[in-house]
């Protein structure tokens, strides 16, 4: 549950506010470090969905970025290379914002953050359609010619102006999967307590990734294209199964990584916010 924890001392950037008919007292959340440690980690947490939605439109050749030979995988009939959304580079980030407001802000404050979100999500695109739609000056359409690129306002325009059904299946499947993982990792730390660290950061990122990774490919471009059509055709089932499982492998391969990361993360926070009031913030679901 989200909420300001009133420490057993008081600072002295604790303000005391009294009138004729109540008295109240309110933390300065600029100082109070429960607090303050919640707005860096939201302010982190939405940049880095705000950035992966806005790099994910570029797909790069994993083999061709680390200097290997393509591997020309053959997964349910489909065959293909390691080519990855460049969104994936925010990835580890996802992983550690989400695990740590899990464990010190439980299920309202990752609800609360995965539906600001969204909202901001919308709220960008929005502008950016909206930037899209304004008339370009002449000298800027032509201002990048020698660098090969000679219509600046259509580079604009296919660079941000994600289709419909990517935007629609991008921000659908991130709040499913954040849904998912704030139930799966507090029903594990009910289960387990304070132990295994480990089982509740990595498990809930195995499964919500899963539901994630199958979730934005079905709907962008599959069930999208199906109900109203649109530029491109429905893709088959092999494909979405194909890419899905190259992509989810990858996080998954990832989140295994991340979790040294996670305690050394963890260690920091507990040491910063104190023991005591680390403890009463992780016991608060």
């Amino acid at each position: 549950m989200l909420q300001v924890i009133l420490l057993p001392e008081i600072h002295n950037s604790q303000i005391m506010t009294e009138s004729s008919s109540s008295s109240f007292s309110f933390i300065d959340v600029v100082t109070h470090r429960p607090s303050r440690l919640f707005i860096i980690l939201a302010g982190f947490f939405i940049a880095n969905a705000l950035v992966a939605e806005l790099i994910g439109v570029k797909i790069f050749a994993l083999e061709d970025t680390l200097g290997l030979k393509p591997w020309n995988f053959n997964l349910f009939g489909e065959i293909g290379a390691l080519q990855f959304s460049a969104g994936v580079l925010l990835w580890p980030v996802v992983f550690v914002m989400t695990d740590l407001l899990n464990e010190y802000y439980g299920q309202r404050g990752v609800r609360l953050l995965s539906y600001l979100t969204v909202g901001l999500i919308i709220y960008a695109f929005l502008m950016i359609f909206l930037a899209i739609l304004l008339v370009p000056a002449g000298w800027w359409v032509e201002q990048s010619v020698s660098q090969g690129v000679p219509d600046s306002q259509a580079a604009f325009r296919v660079t941000f102006g994600q289709g419909l059904y990517i935007i629609v299946g991008s921000v659908s499947a991130f709040l499913l999967a954040q849904l998912t993982d704030v139930f799966v990792f507090q029903r594990i730390r009910r289960s387990t307590g304070e132990r295994w660290l480990w089982l509740r950061a990595t498990g809930s990122t195995v499964v919500s990734q899963l539901v994630d990774s199958f979730a934005i490919l079905y709907l962008a471009f599959k069930l999208g294209p199906e109900l109203f059509g649109g530029l491109i055709e429905p893709w088959p089932w092999s494909r979405i199964l194909a890419v899905a499982t190259v992509q989810y492998s990858f996080k998954f391969i990832m989140a295994i990584l991340m979790t040294p990361v996670i305690y050394l993360v963890h260690g920091w926070i507990d040491r910063y916010l104190g023991h005591e009031v680390a403890k009463r913030m992780k016991a608060i679901e």
